[in-house]
């Protein structure tokens, strides 16, 4: 069975064609894979980092309030006549404690 070459180059072209096809569409599917697999790997790293902050921002907080109410300094749900009442007895502390260094230089000059 002889064929005609336009014939013969008709159907290798077309085997060629398919052969390119198929080889675009498995680049394609891989890129897109590819891509999708990086994609999720990003908002899986985002999300990690986004709760590795909010555990340190957590933590520092718990860390201040709980050294703030240690020290008898927890203001936060305190109104505002107690916030100055608080500002006058730091301020009579200090005063004091002033009073007291002067003493105490006085002392040992």
């Amino acid at each position: 069975m002889t064929t005609k070459p336009p014939v013969h180059a008709f159907f290798l072209g077309r085997a060629l064609a398919e052969a390119l096809y198929e080889q675009l569409e498995n680049t394609v599917t891989n890129a897109l894979s590819n891509l999708g697999k990086f994609d999720a790997e990003q908002r899986e790293w985002l999300r990690q980092f986004t709760e590795q902050v909010v555990e340190k921002a957590t933590q520092q907080e718990e860390r201040v309030m709980h050294t703030n109410t240690a020290s008898g300094l927890e203001m936060q749900d305190a109104p505002p006549e107690d916030l100055q009442a608080t500002i006058d007895e730091l301020r009579a502390e200090v005063a004091e404690l002033k009073s007291e260094l002067k003493r105490h230089r006085a002392n040992v000059q």
